[in-house]
């Protein structure tokens, strides 16, 4: 069977579907496939439902991306007129780790994994290429949590983890156990995961990337979302910062992905799918682009010259885990990839983006 895209070929005047397209990545994913370096035509689909989402629109609008506003819970909406498409970037999910716990999981389920599954469809009719960002929060919480670690002044630190599969002072590679609980939120998407590797026996052709936190410009970051955007924001709109869990001092550690950074091996991956396609890739800054919430507090002070209140909670919440270091190894030794931007340049393009938008982004960092 020919495929539309060719291994080697550009997207330059192929059609890309992203998914929740307006979001924090899919706005910047569309954006950057749009770009006149790419050339694909490029349409976006997106119910609006997270606050801040409606900002992005106009941008997609001078990029080049054709905005639809639809859900992917709907097949109708998915159809796009019948016309052709030759990749999907599923983008399209409820993003918090706490869905379910303060309410109904109905959302959360129908739209990671029902809408994962219209897209599949899509896919196998239209016979195009999807690309599915996972999750690193389809690793179990209480195995993570059972990883040993040291306790230094600003920060807990992996030991080696000599007899656990999947597990060294460099974090969490593809092999680590899966048998546990994780978070409705990580389960819709290792749900999902299995569900693409089912449809290739439908001839489609899929990468999954199970990315840590990616964060950077765009990005409306909440409590249960974007901890790093949250933080920042902090720093330039108010309000006060509290440090949960873990003896409520900040030590608990994640590493952090510029976006640009995710767009580049996004990128990357669609130019050597040979190399890439049928697998699932751990994707993330890694053990160098790590902070520590302590870290980041320092920081963020450093960069905006400026200091918020801070408090702690010591109850630690069931779904939160104590250090989690992204081992992206096999997928720098496929591709040759590493991230490009350090952790300061995160925060730094985050305040820069932040205090240019102040008066757009305030209403929606308030909220």
């Amino acid at each position: 069977m020919t495929h539309p895209i060719a291994a080697t070929e550009p997207l330059r005047g192929r059609t890309v579907l992203v998914t929740g397209g307006a979001g924090f990545v899919g706005s910047a994913v569309a954006r950057r496939f749009a770009a006149r370096d790419v050339g694909a035509h490029v349409v976006v689909l997106d119910n609006l439902r997270r606050r801040g989402s409606e900002l992005n629109v106009p941008l997609l609008t001078a990029a080049g991306v054709e905005f639809v506003h639809g859900d992917v819970r709907s097949p109708d909406d998915l159809s796009l007129g019948g016309r052709a498409i030759d990749l999907i970037v599923e983008c399209a999910a409820e993003p918090s780790v706490l869905a379910g716990y303060g309410g109904g999981s109905r959302y959360v389920v129908d739209a990671n994994l029902g809408g994962l599954v219209n897209c599949l469809e899509l896919a196998r009719e239209r016979r195009a290429r999807i690309v599915f960002l996972s999750t690193s929060r389809v690793y179990p919480v209480q195995r993570v949590n059972a990883l040993s670690v040291r306790e230094t002044a600003t920060r807990y630190v992996l030991d080696e983890q000599p007899g656990v599969p999947g597990a060294s002072s460099a974090g969490i590679a593809e092999d680590f156990p899966l048998g546990g609980v994780r978070t409705l939120y990580g389960a819709t998407k290792l749900a999902g995961e299995l569900l693409l590797a089912e449809y290739a026996a439908f001839g489609v052709e899929y990468v999954i990337n199970r990315f840590g936190v990616i964060a950077g410009p765009g990005q409306m970051g909440k409590v249960d979302q974007g901890v790093f955007a949250l933080w920042m924001s902090r720093y330039v709109f108010g309000g006060a910062l509290r440090y949960h869990g873990w003896g409520g001092e900040g030590k608990q550690v994640r590493d952090v992905l510029h976006i640009d950074d995710a767009c580049d091996l996004l990128l990357a991956q669609l130019g050597a799918w040979s190399s890439v396609a049928g697998r699932t890739w751990n994707a993330g800054g890694g053990l160098a682009n790590s902070l520590s919430l302590a870290e980041t507090t320092a920081l963020c002070e450093e960069i905006t010259g400026t200091r918020v209140a801070m408090s702690s909670d010591l109850a630690t919440h069931p779904s939160d885990v104590r250090v989690f270091l992204t081992d992206a190894r096999a997928l720098s030794s496929a591709l040759g990839w590493r991230p490009a931007r350090s952790p300061r340049v995160v925060l730094e393009d985050l305040h820069r983006w932040m205090t240019a938008n102040a008066e757009q982004l305030a209403p929606v960092f308030r909220a």
